[in-house]
């Protein structure tokens, strides 16, 4: 079996970069930057109140508080503000451009106005509640760095740079074959010995969490040539295929068999894993392939922690793997001695820190875990236990 943490740098290593296209601001949540967003002037562009207030400038206030200043004039957001006349103090609210001469603001509730008359008791600083121009980014200055992630925050802030389009890298097509002579639709007429497929449902809306689009394409029956037939065809279309079922060792495992039939090199199968041991890794002319493992937990696990960090290195982006969270395990726990389990548990705030709480059933097979965790936590292999209290790494569904 291959080391978990070389089989995942492995196949990363591998991952092919997709080209860049240009998008509306709209559509870049989730994306990740192509290039380098520059700042072409500086933010802000103007110098602004911080404050509503009076703007005064602090030359004009000599000798000795308090001061009593004429009222002229008002400076309000988005209109261009009357010139500050000597000895005079003018109206401004918040977000109002700073009028020429004043250098500072002095908040509304630390003045007293009578009439057309303020009364300043304390001398304000230079520049207080002012925004000053270029505070924020300098013009020429690298806003958010290629290989960026878009998140709201870095859409507000390509939009005050004023840029309605940006250069973001080519969504994932990711095309996915579920194979298995038991398999049938979820909701159609149920015939003996058959399941409800469940897996590509899954799978794609994980996929759509790295920005990828997924296709479910038909399921097909456990038969080396169709199944080879049905991969080939898939090719045709995807950046990622995934395969699953049928990739272990079984009299009816056909997956690794049509693969090679469709083109595929594999590159390595076999993970130190648990679940998700038989997941199968190549390539073909123009396509990563994943096979991956039938049971449920053992195929939405294998492409969280493969598939996922593949597709978003597709991306260029410049942090493919998720921020595991340190977590307690609350109870003594039996580990595998030469495989990393990846066991699902439910999160629980404990004190200072964060408890996982593991859930009994980890079967391969079982649903009921996958819908009520939170997350993976990481249990590194070892001959002894693992102790109460332990602490190790737990990467959320919604990270990965």
């Amino acid at each position: 079996m291959l080391a978990f943490g070389e089989a995942r740098a492995r196949l990363l290593a591998s991952a092919r970069r997709l080209p860049g296209e240009r998008v509306a601001l709209g559509d870049a949540s989730g994306r990740v930057l192509a290039e380098d967003l520059v700042a072409q002037e500086p933010w802000p562009a103007f110098a602004y109140s911080a404050m509503d207030g009076y703007a005064v400038a602090t030359a004009d206030l000599g000798g000795h508080a308090p001061w009593n200043l004429p009222v002229a004039g008002e400076s309000r957001a988005g209109r261009v503000p009357p010139p500050l006349g000597p000895g005079c103090a003018c109206r401004i609210l918040t977000g109002a451009p700073i009028p020429a001469r004043a250098d500072a603001v002095i908040m509304q509730e630390h003045v007293a106005r009578q009439g057309e008359t303020v009364r300043i008791e304390a001398a304000p600083k230079a520049g207080q509640h002012i925004r000053r121009v270029g505070e924020d980014l300098a013009a020429g200055s690298t806003a958010i760095r290629a290989g960026t992630r878009l998140s709201p925050g870095g859409l507000a802030l390509a939009a005050m740079l004023d840029r309605s389009h940006l250069m973001v890298s080519r969504r994932p097509r990711v095309v996915i074959v579920c194979t298995g002579d038991e398999l049938r639709p979820a909701g159609s007429v149920k015939r003996p010995a058959s399941i409800p497929e469940s897996n590509g449902v899954a799978l794609a809306a994980l996929a759509a969490q790295a920005a990828a689009t997924a296709v479910l394409a038909p399921t097909v029956a456990d038969d080396a040539e169709a199944t080879a037939k049905s991969i080939a065809h898939a090719l045709e279309a995807a950046d990622v295929l995934l395969t699953v079922g049928g990739v272990s060792v079984g009299d009816h495992d056909v997956v690794r068999e049509a693969l090679g039939r469709a083109g595929v090199t594999l590159d390595f199968w076999n993970v130190a894993m648990k679940p998700g041991k038989p997941i199968v890794v190549g390539q073909s002319e123009g396509a990563h392939v994943l096979g991956l493992p039938g049971n449920p937990a053992s195929a939405l696990v294998t492409f969280a922690v493969f598939g996922m960090p593949l597709l978003r290195a597709m991306q260029g982006d410049a942090h493919p793997l998720p921020i595991p969270l340190r977590v307690r395990m609350p109870k003594a726990r039996k580990r595998s001695a030469d495989r990393l389990e990846l066991v699902r548990a439910t999160l629980v705030p404990d004190g200072d820190g964060l408890t996982a709480d593991v859930h009994d059933n980890q079967s391969s097979g079982t649903a009921t875990s996958l819908a009520h965790s939170d997350g993976l936590a990481l249990v590194p292999p070892g001959s002894d236990k693992l102790d109460a209290g332990s602490v190790v790494d737990l990467v959320r569904w919604s990270d990965v």
